[in-house]
């Protein structure tokens, strides 16, 4: 199937999360490059492109991890829409996991086996 369209699946290895997202789409052998979300994040311009379709800020943020808890709930909740981006788009783990942009565009975060069903077949 080379025609086939290909996702891109923003993830962590040691996230167990991402580990199963993985292995849930290989296991159906959905194409997608797995990209490092601690090395390479979304672009701001893709990060800005979530926060429209997930309806805010609630389903971006890592709100489990080192770095949101360094920076604190409070600080995170003050941040204005541009600066909440920027705080993404620097720092990877700050993203909830694994964050994945199909073929079409269509983002989701974290990992639901019946949502990605729905979206990926």
């Amino acid at each position: 199937m080379a025609d086939q369209a290909v996702h891109r699946l923003f993830q962590y290895a040691s996230c167990s999360t991402c580990r199963k997202a993985v292995a849930w789409m290989r296991d159906r052998q959905i194409p997608f490059d797995a990209i490092d979300i601690t090395i390479a994040p979304p672009s701001l311009e893709l990060l800005s492109e979530a926060h429209g379709q997930l309806g805010g800020f609630g389903r971006l943020f890592n709100t489990s991890g080192q770095s949101y808890r360094a920076l604190g709930a409070a600080t995170v909740k003050a941040m204005d829409t541009a600066t909440a981006l920027a705080a993404l788009a620097a720092d990877g783990r700050l993203i909830k996991r694994p964050f994945l942009v199909t073929a079409s565009g269509r983002i989701v975060t974290g990992f639901r086996p019946e949502e990605w069903q729905e979206l990926l077949g």
